[in-house]
């Protein structure tokens, strides 16, 4: 059985001029979920993690990883997925209600 780690997600960042807002966040691959963790809270330092908005600065995100499971039988691959969302970052109870929401409102 092999095991990998995917991510989507979004992040909240400070918009030029003022206010925040919330994009989608680079997609993320690794070998464990604490590989993605790392990458995600680098991402959020330097920020890589934002897909593109380019904010002034990164507050934190929330990042949903996809562990996926590959089995093979009989020469035949069959997977599953499992997923879990987790917060990145110093965010506020409200920031972090935020994201989620948007989130429930993206997939």
């Amino acid at each position: 059985m092999t095991k990998t780690f995917k991510t989507t997600g979004i992040v909240l960042g400070n918009c030029w001029g003022g206010g925040n807002a919330a994009y989608a966040a680079n997609n993320l691959k690794g070998e464990t979920k604490e590989s993605i963790i790392e990458q995600a809270t680098k991402g959020l330092e330097d920020g890589s993690l934002d897909a593109g908005m380019g904010f002034e600065s990164l507050v934190g995100a929330l990042i949903c990883i996809e562990t996926i499971e590959t089995i093979e039988v009989d020469g035949k691959e069959f997977s599953r997925s499992e997923f879990e969302t987790i917060h990145v970052g110093e965010l506020t109870e409200s920031e972090q209600d935020f994201l989620d929401e948007v989130w429930c409102h993206t997939v």
